[in-house]
Protein backbone atom coordinates (compact mmCIF):
# COMPACT_ATOMS: atom_id res chain seq x y z
CA UNK A 1 0.00 0.00 0.00
CA UNK A 2 1.41 3.28 -0.97
CA UNK A 3 0.47 5.72 2.01
CA UNK A 4 1.42 9.45 1.73
CA UNK A 5 0.02 10.86 5.02
CA UNK A 6 -2.32 10.08 7.72
CA UNK A 7 -5.26 12.09 6.25
CA UNK A 8 -8.48 9.42 5.34
CA UNK A 9 -8.02 9.58 1.45
CA UNK A 10 -3.74 9.91 1.62
CA UNK A 11 -3.30 6.27 0.36
CA UNK A 12 -3.56 4.60 -2.72
CA UNK A 13 -6.57 2.03 -1.19
CA UNK A 14 -8.58 4.91 -0.32
CA UNK A 15 -7.79 6.96 -3.27
CA UNK A 16 -8.81 4.28 -5.72
CA UNK A 17 -12.16 3.38 -3.40
CA UNK A 18 -12.84 7.52 -3.85
CA UNK A 19 -12.26 7.04 -7.41
CA UNK A 20 -15.09 3.82 -7.84
CA UNK A 21 -17.39 6.28 -5.58
CA UNK A 22 -16.89 9.21 -7.79
CA UNK A 23 -17.69 7.26 -10.79
CA UNK A 24 -20.68 5.09 -9.65
CA UNK A 25 -23.76 6.75 -10.45
CA UNK A 26 -25.19 8.80 -7.45
CA UNK A 27 -28.26 6.61 -6.40
CA UNK A 28 -25.11 3.92 -6.10
CA UNK A 29 -23.01 5.74 -3.79
CA UNK A 30 -24.90 5.13 -0.78
CA UNK A 31 -24.91 1.43 -0.71
CA UNK A 32 -20.96 1.27 -1.84
CA UNK A 33 -20.79 3.68 1.26
CA UNK A 34 -22.34 1.36 3.50
CA UNK A 35 -21.02 -2.02 2.21
CA UNK A 36 -17.43 -0.66 2.53
CA UNK A 37 -18.47 0.20 6.59
CA UNK A 38 -20.41 -3.01 6.87
CA UNK A 39 -17.56 -5.43 5.85
CA UNK A 40 -15.58 -3.67 8.84
CA UNK A 41 -18.42 -3.32 11.33
CA UNK A 42 -19.22 -6.69 10.88
CA UNK A 43 -15.59 -8.67 10.09
CA UNK A 44 -15.79 -10.25 14.01
CA UNK A 45 -12.51 -10.87 15.45
CA UNK A 46 -10.50 -12.37 12.69
CA UNK A 47 -7.66 -10.62 11.47
CA UNK A 48 -8.80 -6.86 9.71
CA UNK A 49 -6.64 -6.61 6.41
CA UNK A 50 -5.57 -2.91 5.74
CA UNK A 51 -7.11 -2.72 2.46
CA UNK A 52 -10.48 -3.22 4.05
CA UNK A 53 -9.98 -0.63 6.82
CA UNK A 54 -8.71 2.35 4.89
CA UNK A 55 -11.50 1.39 2.30
CA UNK A 56 -14.22 1.90 5.42
CA UNK A 57 -11.83 4.90 6.99
CA UNK A 58 -12.61 7.03 3.55
CA UNK A 59 -16.13 5.70 4.09
CA UNK A 60 -16.54 7.17 7.53
CA UNK A 61 -14.90 10.62 6.11
CA UNK A 62 -17.06 10.83 3.33
CA UNK A 63 -20.23 10.39 5.58
CA UNK A 64 -18.80 12.37 8.53
CA UNK A 65 -19.03 15.10 5.81
CA UNK A 66 -22.15 14.97 5.06
CA UNK A 67 -23.33 15.62 8.77
CA UNK A 68 -24.46 18.68 10.44
CA UNK A 69 -20.88 20.12 11.70
CA UNK A 70 -18.90 17.16 9.26
CA UNK A 71 -15.45 18.06 8.24
CA UNK A 72 -15.62 19.45 4.25
CA UNK A 73 -13.28 17.56 2.25
CA UNK A 74 -10.70 19.12 0.54
CA UNK A 75 -8.33 17.21 -0.69
CA UNK A 76 -7.78 15.74 -4.13
CA UNK A 77 -7.82 12.72 -3.47
CA UNK A 78 -11.41 12.48 -2.02
CA UNK A 79 -14.34 11.88 -4.68
CA UNK A 80 -14.32 14.41 -7.43
CA UNK A 81 -18.32 15.23 -7.06
CA UNK A 82 -17.62 16.11 -3.20
CA UNK A 83 -14.89 18.48 -4.26
CA UNK A 84 -17.25 19.99 -6.66
CA UNK A 85 -19.84 20.65 -3.78
CA UNK A 86 -22.19 17.38 -4.70
CA UNK A 87 -23.64 15.40 -1.74
CA UNK A 88 -24.23 11.86 -1.29
CA UNK A 89 -27.57 10.50 0.58
CA UNK A 90 -26.48 9.06 4.05
CA UNK A 91 -29.01 7.05 5.71
CA UNK A 92 -29.86 7.48 9.58
CA UNK A 93 -28.18 3.94 10.36
CA UNK A 94 -24.66 5.09 8.69
CA UNK A 95 -23.12 6.80 11.28
CA UNK A 96 -23.21 4.14 13.44
CA UNK A 97 -21.74 1.33 11.43
CA UNK A 98 -19.35 3.45 10.69
CA UNK A 99 -18.50 3.92 14.34
CA UNK A 100 -18.41 0.27 14.89
CA UNK A 101 -16.13 -0.12 12.07
CA UNK A 102 -13.52 2.43 13.13
CA UNK A 103 -13.72 1.46 16.27
CA UNK A 104 -13.03 -2.48 14.79
CA UNK A 105 -10.09 -0.44 13.08
CA UNK A 106 -8.14 0.65 16.17
CA UNK A 107 -8.85 -2.34 17.99
CA UNK A 108 -7.15 -5.71 17.96
CA UNK A 109 -5.73 -7.66 15.16
CA UNK A 110 -6.21 -4.61 12.70
CA UNK A 111 -3.62 -4.71 10.08
CA UNK A 112 -4.03 -1.33 9.91
CA UNK A 113 -3.62 0.07 13.29
CA UNK A 114 0.04 -2.64 13.08
CA UNK A 115 1.09 -0.41 10.55
CA UNK A 116 0.98 2.64 12.27
CA UNK A 117 2.05 1.78 15.34
CA UNK A 118 5.53 1.06 13.47
CA UNK A 119 5.24 4.52 11.92
CA UNK A 120 6.17 5.60 15.88
CA UNK A 121 5.99 9.87 15.09
CA UNK A 122 3.01 9.48 12.70
CA UNK A 123 0.67 6.84 14.67
CA UNK A 124 -0.81 9.54 17.05
CA UNK A 125 -1.64 11.71 14.23
CA UNK A 126 -3.56 8.62 12.00
CA UNK A 127 -5.21 7.49 15.26
CA UNK A 128 -6.21 11.59 15.90
CA UNK A 129 -7.84 11.86 12.40
CA UNK A 130 -9.80 8.73 12.98
CA UNK A 131 -10.63 9.47 16.33
CA UNK A 132 -11.67 12.99 15.06
CA UNK A 133 -14.16 11.72 12.73
CA UNK A 134 -15.48 9.40 14.75
CA UNK A 135 -16.39 12.32 17.27
CA UNK A 136 -18.71 13.76 13.98
CA UNK A 137 -20.57 10.67 13.96
CA UNK A 138 -21.12 9.70 17.39
CA UNK A 139 -22.76 13.24 17.66
CA UNK A 140 -24.91 12.42 14.49
CA UNK A 141 -26.01 9.57 16.54
CA UNK A 142 -26.87 11.42 19.61
CA UNK A 143 -29.37 14.06 18.28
Amino acid sequence: MGTWDVGPFDNDTAADWCGDLDDAAPQQRAALIRDALRRVAEHGEEYLDSDEAVEAIAAAAVVASQLPGGTKIDTPYAPDFLLEGGTVEVAGDVPAIAVRALDRIVGDDSEWRELWEEAEESYPRALAGVRSIRDTLAQAITR
